[in-house]
């Protein structure tokens, strides 16, 4: 092989370098963005511990959470949210067996703009709906209520918010009365160059019908890769929570998150 050829593969190779660490970091900053324009399928397994009356009792869950925009125009996107959650509760409490099964599904719908606002504001506002698994972890009740989403991307900086409320509009009364709970998810991130991402956000849930301790805020910090399995391209990281506040026999101190997400860029 001559000099010449070398050399072009050479170019050719770091030119794809290139291209694929610019596509990675565009990946990496609609990532950030929860209502972006792309289709992606994030696998989240989040551990807590110290549930209960003796702080014996620990929960796994896996949230499988596919996100798929959809046009209705040229201005305007819908983005759907699933979250479906996979649980393993032990609760730490006497006489109460471990409890397995599908959590209460959450589906969230922003309508959103395809073009920022003139400051750059990215925003969309929709309804959340609560469907009832009926498994041993679900409380059985069907809700609804508004969502929304607001954030700004700045160069390396993304950082905005996202919050819910949703009230409790039937079902069964076995495990809650009434739900009436408030979701506030404040986040910022930070993305290098070589598409990792630091990201500081707490996952904060006031229950209105609690008669105490109606605050839980876990406040997660957490670091993200965008990179490539063969052909499919892939975010994969990891990051630790601290429980700021938590309802009685809830998780205490520190938790664990690790997430790999599925992504299909248009």
């Amino acid at each position: 092989m001559n000099n010449s050829i070398k050399i072009a593969l050479l170019i050719g190779i770091l030119s794809g370098q290139t291209l694929l660490a610019a596509d990675a970091g565009e990946v990496a900053k609609k990532l950030a963005n929860p209502i972006a324009a792309m289709i992606s399928l994030p696998l989240q397994l989040n551990y807590q511990q110290n549930y209960g009356t003796n702080d014996a009792g620990d929960k796994w869950t896996l949230n499988i959470q596919p996100v798929i925009p959809i046009e209705i125009n040229d201005d305007w996107n819908i983005i759907s949210r699933t979250i479906a959650p996979l649980v393993s509760y032990d609760t730490g409490i006497p006489g109460i067996d471990t409890l397995n099964g599908v959590g209460d599904i959450v589906q969230s719908t922003w309508f959103s703009p395809k073009v920022p606002t003139d400051n750059g504001w990215v925003w969309g506002a929709g309804p959340v709906f609560l469907i009832p698994s009926s498994s041993d972890v679900s409380a059985k009740k069907w809700g609804m209520g508004p969502t929304a989403v607001a954030l700004k991307q700045d160069g390396p900086w993304t950082y905005g918010g996202l919050a819910n409320h949703i009230w409790s509009t039937g079902g069964s009364d076995a495990v809650v009365k009434d739900i009436s709970a408030t979701f506030l998810q404040p986040f910022v991130t930070y993305i290098t160059p070589q598409a990792v991402s630091f990201t500081l956000m707490t996952e904060t849930t006031y229950d209105w019908k609690a008669k105490k301790d109606n605050w839980s805020i876990p406040i997660y910090g957490m670091v993200t890769k965008v990179g490539k399995i063969g052909n499919q391209i892939v975010s994969y990281g990891a990051g630790v929570n601290y429980w700021a506040a938590s309802p009685e026999n809830g998780p205490e101190g520190w938790g664990a998150r690790v997430v790999f997400t599925f992504i299909f860029p248009k």
